[in-house]
């Protein structure tokens, strides 16, 4: 499927790849989709984002809350005489390294291919209907959003309507400025 991809709309997919390697995550879910098509990504998505008021730092301060939002806090534990480093030890000296570890947070691989979540297999499945639907021969990040606003059961659907998005006018934008580019 990525031979349809522009340059820009494969770019994105690497640096979604690299946003959950930063993240610690062994899985590219739409929450890395979204942060690649916010900040770094080049083409229409970025800037129909700004426009709408996403910003990418605070995208990724939801999106990190949203997948650590049962963390331990260590010290609120310690207010309660709990301490954590050794609940973690006696942790993983029965049940090995990395017990109390979310596994959304777990190392990830640090080189080659980061396989895909389903919900993130889903939204290139919906960008390339998306750029059929429109019309168009390539895949672009213009459709990449189209398809992750379609999919809208992902960590990012939830991060965007957290941060009070217009996702109806946030497609309009979208599929208004690539219809735009294809002319």
């Amino acid at each position: 499927m990525f031979e349809r991809f522009t340059a820009e709309a494969r770019q994105t997919v690497v640096l979604a790849q690299g946003e959950a390697r930063t993240l610690h995550h062994d899985r590219v879910g739409t929450e890395h989709l979204l942060l690649a098509l916010a900040d770094g990504a080049p083409g229409p998505a970025a800037g129909v984002l700004h426009r709408h008021g996403l910003d990418p730092a605070d995208l990724r301060r939801r999106i990190v809350a949203a997948l650590d939002g049962g963390a331990l806090d260590q010290d609120a534990l310690a207010t309660l005489g709990i301490d954590l480093d050794q609940v973690r030890q006696a942790a993983e000296a029965t049940f090995g390294p990395g017990a109390l570890q979310n596994p959304a947070r777990r190392p990830a691989r640090r080189s080659g291919h980061i396989p895909f979540t389903g919900p993130a297999r889903k939204v290139l499945e919906l960008a390339l209907r998306e750029a059929v639907r429109l019309g168009h021969r390539e895949i672009g990040t213009g459709h990449l959003l189209l398809g992750l606003l379609r999919e809208g059961g992902g960590v990012a659907a939830d991060v965007l309507t957290e941060a009070g998005a217009d996702l109806p006018g946030i497609r309009e934008d979208v599929v208004r400025l690539i219809a735009a580019e294809a002319a």
